[in-house]
């Protein structure tokens, strides 16, 4: 769900050209699969269609991107375990380091909880994501539709 909400207000923001946006996980759990029904759900109230399919993180991502946006400390901590991580500690992140309202700086799985849990990581992923976007567009003088 925040590959799909991080990419949808990037659109907002008129700077999809500049931002490449990508989605993967620590585990081989559910590699090919679709986003759990309820994270779907969850997008599909916002106007987003989540039809991107779960892969593994790989060593060539780190290089590849400028940010990688862990959602909470136990990922973190399995990337950093990828070879040559040690290089690239620059770019590893928790999307709640961006969160006005940070609390424990993690974004909880909500997957064995209810609805509610969707709806909540929903809004983290919401605020989180703009502050994220706004730190990029500043970082690297991003402006709508490449204008200068």
């Amino acid at each position: 769900m925040a590959e799909g909400i991080f990419r949808h207000l990037v659109e907002q923001a008129q700077v999809s050209e500049q931002i490449t946006i990508d989605s993967s996980g620590t585990s081989r759990y559910h590699i090919g699969e679709l986003a759990d029904e309820r994270m779907r759900a969850t997008a599909a109230k916002r106007g987003l269609n989540l039809t991107h399919r779960a892969r593994q993180i790989l060593t060539e991502d780190l290089e590849i991107f400028d940010l990688i946006v862990a959602m909470d400390r136990a990922n973190l901590t399995e990337i950093r375990k990828l070879p040559s991580a040690e290089k690239y500690q620059d770019k590893l992140v928790l999307m709640r380091d961006f969160d006005p309202q940070p609390e424990d700086g993690q974004v909880p799985d909500p997957y064995f909880g209810g609805q509610d849990g969707f709806e909540n990581v929903a809004r983290m992923l919401e605020r989180s994501g703009q502050r994220l976007l706004a730190f990029l567009m500043e970082k690297y003088a991003l402006r709508p539709n490449g204008k200068v």
